[in-house]
């Protein structure tokens, strides 16, 4: 009985979309009877102008919305490369940030600044170069270490120089086997 009851549902369902589509279909049929009416009551000369135009506009519309979709398309593509050379430009500058104005807050506590020899050590540290040897001598500090990049090496440098730290002395030598750099320098403020 069951079975039944639920074959008599479905068939009711679909039996009410088929009319549903039904009539749609119809009213489709009676839209296109009208136009097709009107379409041949027009005058020749009308029916070639109004042919005319509809591809004139179909040509327009396409055209414009093509256009419009392009422009679209490369604004986003170069809105895109835009924030993909920031992001990198942001990248390269985080070796160019001064640590001792980061630590500059501890100094305002009071706290004694470091000695020279720890403050390049940890300026060494900050840039990648990991196992310096730094000793101070006097008012002068002597530093000797090996990397294998000759970009983190002259980034670390450079940052010495921008520390106000002069160099008296720099010796860098590349190892063939390796072609790590190694480099002795001293350095005053």
């Amino acid at each position: 009985m069951k079975r039944l009851q639920r074959r008599t549902k479905r068939h009711a369902a679909v039996s009410a979309t088929s009319t549903k589509a039904h009539v749609l279909s119809e009213r489709m049929n009676n839209y296109q009877n009208v136009l097709t009416t009107r379409w041949q009551a027009l005058p020749p000369r009308d029916q070639l102008a109004l042919a005319i135009l509809s591809v004139f506009l179909l040509l327009f519309i396409g055209g414009y919305g093509g256009y419009s979709v392009h422009q679209a398309a490369s604004d986003s593509k170069s809105d895109y490369q835009e924030q993909v050379a920031d992001y990198f430009w942001l990248r390269a500058q985080a070796g160019n940030i001064d640590s001792s104005a980061l630590n500059t807050g501890n100094n305002a506590t009071g706290e004694a600044d470091m000695p020279p020899a720890s403050r390049i050590n940890a300026l060494l540290n900050n840039s990648g170069i990991a196992g310096a040897q730094v000793v101070a001598t006097g008012d002068a500090v002597q530093l000797s270490f090996t990397h294998p990049s000759q970009a983190v090496v002259s980034t670390a440098l450079g940052k010495l120089e921008q520390q106000g730290w002069q160099f008296t002395q720099l010796s860098m030598q590349q190892d063939l086997t390796n072609k790590s750099i190694q480099v002795q320098a001293t350095v005053t403020s």
